[in-house]
């Protein structure tokens, strides 16, 4: 047995092979991915399966389809190569954790509903994402039931007649002579009601034991399979021969305690990974575009920048832009979480997939039209389906464990027929081996762990953007801050104005025509004149100048007031004076003479010091600006704040990085373009959501609140995603170690396996769904 050239899973004894491609593959679906990408043939195995088949790098329209049926690792091998060779199809990649596939498609030849009809079959349910969204709980319930019904019948017959014929009761005593004809009926229902159990509510077990087969991945399907219908087929001979001692028993409770607890796995899975599904729900593929003679809808596709989307109230906004007409309340919870819809109007910007609740806008697609809500389905979807390094020990380990378990239990059953067990006896001890073991925790132990995480960060504000940040957060023990726009509000505000009582007024007319910071902060808080504006001039970097009305008015520094001479009222000139350094004070003055001044700075985030205490509590805290010492004392003085690196330029932020990594683990946050190659540069980089899209791109974690106040969600949801995914890799060794000596050596019976099995998987499922403040 060799390994995937692609993924490094061990492959069938028939390795997946192509003339074109160069290896050797363990499903169609990682030949497929290989020949698309021209993965080469001898990449290293440990590589290819930390990176996983990159989909990002195959050209095509993409989609989602939710899929029934999954219910563990193996089902992701068999639909990855089932709907890789659909026509159309030129990547695919299966989740079972969120219990969806992702497509990569032409779409000139196929669509996602011809993918789903191809995808559905051998018992899975494929439709495309948001469609038919209960159908699957419907049908595992109706199993249920079912089984249910029968599986209680068959269990009063056994309690009332065949159990106190086991326990030593005489046939005679029983109202039922099972050697007789009404014997031979009663056995003849417990048949009956077996069989529907087995094969009705049990048929995903055996699809997925025979999956498993086909893919050359064995599971524990297989396991539970194999001793489910061993017992039945044992016992079904057994009553053709004649004989009471059936073990229909042993089906039933094998079957219903999986499938139950397969039920409420799955279940608990998709509230854990439900974020994911609900983004790819929110998902818009088609847009209204306005044209000189109306509207007319196109694919979501087909938008160019700068064309105008109608979005009436109820729809999503197909791609992120800039409100060009209308106002309305948007719900933009998919990404920012916040449950209040915010108003929108003319020149606010807006995401795709944001929903309007209330009224309707002309949204103008921005220069490159992408949509927030892909963005966010995809990144969900790349650290969902990513391994991290525990995850990658535990996939080899499974690997071997189901066909161990197989030795394991034929080893066991002859030792027991040598040791002078009937082989009846010796039958259910290998069987109760295969029903006891539970590779299933195994496999569930770190992607449901993960799940868990994200969808806490998620709550909390936080975008975890790549799956290592999930190791590697809970090592950082420096947390660097850049100061503009991350400590900072990062957009000027009017701190203060002295002097003339239209100072504000007329700075603000004639600052209407600049384009820098300082003025919009004067534009926005000053109220217009009714007087002309004209002869305007601009002294770069010292000031403006225009007439209003009869004025002519100058604004700007000392320095340019000084060159002409003009005088200075003292009470404003001490205003000028005391103006922070974080702060750029300006005159204002016409008709020869100072008037008054306006203040203007970037105001600190109201939340960044009980933001920095709580990092500081566990870590040291550094702040890294370009601004001078001066600028930066109130950052300076703060008790939690270790050291501020003042007057650093743009191009060194990411030395610093480097310098302060050499001492241990660094987590960057910062929000501008200057800040990329620090986040880069980081251990672990942490982007403001309103930064820009270089500095998010750059980060492993994007904070979606224009606020400090998730920060500390970030180490608290990884330390805990890590410490969930060591607990339940301890319980799932602990219990195997455990139990399969316990049934090796004849201890437990088939009926108390199946419940322990089913019971290990479900603890596992439930502690990786329990929010990381439950451990606080």
């Amino acid at each position: 047995m060799t390994d995937c050239t692609l993924c490094g899973l061990p492959t069938p004894p028939s390795p997946h092979t192509a003339s074109d491609v160069d290896g050797q593959f363990c499903c169609r679906g990682c030949l497929e991915v290989a020949r698309t990408v021209d993965a080469p043939a001898d990449a290293d195995a440990e590589t290819a399966l930390e990176t996983g088949p990159d989909l990002d790098a195959v050209d095509g329209e993409e989609g989602y389809l939710d899929v029934e049926g999954m219910h563990c690792v193996t089902c992701e091998r068999f639909l990855e190569a089932t709907v890789a060779d659909a026509p159309g199809v030129r990547a695919a990649e299966a989740s079972y954790v969120s219990g969806m596939v992702r497509v990569v498609y032409d779409g000139d030849r196929t669509a996602p509903s011809r993918v789903a009809t191809a995808a559905t079959g051998h018992g899975y349910e494929a439709s495309p994402t948001g469609e038919d969204a209960d159908a699957s709980d419907q049908r595992t319930v109706g199993r249920l039931l079912v089984g249910g019904f029968f599986g209680m019948m068959t269990m009063v017959w056994y309690l009332l007649f065949l159990y106190p014929v086991y326990l030593g009761v005489r046939p005679e005593a029983l109202l039922v002579d099972l050697s007789g004809s009404a014997g031979g009926y009663l056995l003849a229902n417990v048949w009956l009601m077996a069989t529907v159990v087995l094969g009705y509510t049990g048929y995903p077990i055996l699809r997925g034991a025979a999956v498993s087969l086909r893919v050359g991945h064995p599971n524990m399907d297989l396991l539970v399979a194999v001793a489910a219908t061993t017992a039945y087929c044992y016992s079904t001979l057994a009553l053709l021969l004649g004989h009471t001692d059936v073990y229909f028993d042993v089906v039933v409770v094998v079957v219903l305690a999986v499938s139950l607890g397969d039920y409420y796995q799955d279940r608990i899975r998709r509230r854990a990974a439900g974020r994911l599904a609900d983004a790819a729900r929110e998902r818009t593929d088609r847009a209204r575009r306005r044209t000189p003679s109306g509207t007319e809808t196109v694919p979501r596709s087909a938008v160019a920048g700068g064309d105008e989307l109608v979005v009436r109230e109820g729809e999503r906004v197909p791609v992120d832009g800039t409100v060009a007409d209308g106002t309305a309340a948007v719900d933009e919870a998919l990404v920012t979480g916040e449950s209040l819809p915010l108003s929108k109007s003319p020149g606010d910007d807006v995401i795709g997939g944001a929903t309007v609740t209330d009224g309707g806008l002309v949204v103008r697609a921005d220069p490159e039209p992408t949509s927030t809500a892909d963005r966010l389905v995809e990144t969900l979807w790349n650290v969902q389906s990513g391994s991290p390094g525990a995850q990658r020990l535990v996939d080899r380990v499974a690997a071997a464990f189901v066909p161990l378990v197989f030795v394991l239990a034929a080893g066991t059953t002859a030792v027991h027929l040598l040791l002078g067990s009937v082989p009846t006896a010796a039958l259910l001890t290998g069987l109760t081996v295969l029903v006891v073991s539970c590779p299933c925790a195994l496999g569930l132990a770190t992607p449901m762990a993960v799940a868990g995480g994200i969808r806490d960060a998620l709550t909390a504000g936080v975008v975890i953007t790549d799956s290592s940040a999930l190791e590697t957060a809970p090592e950082v023990e420096t947390v660097a801050f850049d100061k503009t726009g991350t400590l900072t509000t990062g957009s000027m505000t009017v701190r203060e104005v002295v002097g003339h009582e239209e100072t504000l007024a007329l700075a603000a007319a004639v600052e209407q025509f600049a384009t820098h910071p300082v003025a919009e902060a004067v534009v926005a808080a000053g109220t217009l004149p009714d007087e002309s504006v004209t002869d305007f001039e601009t002294y770069p970097g010292r000031g403006v100048e225009a007439t209003v009305g009869e004025r002519a008015v100058l604004v700007g520094d000392a320095a340019l007031f000084d060159e002409r001479g003009w005088s200075v009222p003292e009470d404003v000139a001490v205003a000028y004076a005391d103006a922070s350094a974080d702060a750029v004070p300006s005159y204002v003055g016409w008709d020869g003479r100072v008037r008054g001044a306006v203040v203007v700075g970037d105001d600190v985030r109201g939340d960044w010091e009980p933001v920095v205490d709580d990092l500081a509590a566990d870590r040291r805290v550094v702040v890294i600006t370009g601004d001078d010492r001066a600028a930066a004392r109130r950052f300076e003085t703060h008790t939690g704040v270790d050291e501020v690196y003042a007057g650093v330029p743009p191009e060194a932020k990411a030395a610093v990085v480097d310098r302060l990594s050499a001492e241990g683990p660094v987590a960057m946050v910062g929000d501008g373009s200057n800040d990329a190659p620090a986040l880069a540069a980081a251990d672990l980089g942490v982007a403001m959501e309103r930064g820009t899209r270089l500095a998010v791109d750059a980060a492993d974690v994007v904070v979606t609140r224009d606020s400090l106040a998730p920060l500390p969600a970030v180490f608290a949801t990884t330390e805990g995603t890590r410490r969930r995914v060591r607990e339940n890799l301890g319980w799932a060794f602990l219990y195997n170690a455990i139990a399969l000596p316990l049934a090796v050596a004849g201890v437990l019976n088939p009926l108390v396996a199946a419940v322990a099995m089913a019971t290990s998987s479900l603890l596992v499922v439930l502690n990786s769904t329990r929010p990381v403040a439950d451990d606080e």
